[in-house]
């Protein structure tokens, strides 16, 4: 456990720095073995519309980074996503918080797209809309490995939302920090 206390430590974002935040799973629930195609299926996990508003007075910007090949697969449409995520935004806002831009990928999984997280295409787009993005003084957070590997591609600070551990043992070269959801994460974040 020392390594972990070590990267407590130098874990120190300010209010300069940028967060990249996963969907699903993270902001809201996932549906195992289906794709979250329309708000009636929506829902933010417990804390995570609190936590958005805490990191809304910390960050300086703040995206939504997500793969959304339900898209691809023709399950959904980019206007049906773009709608849920108008409704989301809402809600989000309507609680104060905020999300500066929400950037999503309908390629397939095995098409080899840039923009699919793990490749850093997001996070590209990202900075050519908002060119103060310095992705070395920018945090990913994500329930996955597959985010972990975005975030050290771009040379971020990486935060693994999750309550099993195994995934933090197996690939602690990929992972800085991390907590069971968003709401320990925003709550840490207050005592820096």
């Amino acid at each position: 456990m020392k390594g972990h206390k070590k990267r407590l430590d130098s874990f120190s974002p300010d209010r300069s720095w940028n967060l990249f935040l996963d969907r699903d799973g993270v902001v809201n629930r996932k549906l195992p073995g289906d794709y979250v195609k329309d708000w009636e299926h929506f829902e933010f996990l417990p804390g995570s519309l609190e936590a958005i508003r805490i990191f809304s007075g910390f960050f300086r910007k703040i995206f939504i980074v997500t793969n959304q090949q339900g898209i691809g697969k023709g399950l959904m449409t980019a206007e049906q996503l773009e709608a849920l995520h108008r409704q989301m935004l809402t809600v989000i806002h309507d609680q104060g918080g905020r999300i500066d831009q929400i950037y999503y990928c309908p390629d397939l999984e095995d098409s080899g797209s840039l923009y699919r997280k793990p490749n850093i295409g997001m996070a590209l787009a990202a900075r050519k809309d908002h060119p103060g993005i310095r992705f070395r003084e920018s945090v990913m957070a994500g329930d996955s490995i597959s985010d972990m590997i975005f975030g050290k591609k771009t040379g971020m600070q990486t935060i693994l939302i999750s309550t099993d551990r195994l995934p933090a043992l197996k690939h602690a070269s990929l992972i800085d920090l991390t907590f069971p959801d968003l709401l320990h994460f925003a709550r840490f974040l207050m005592t820096k």
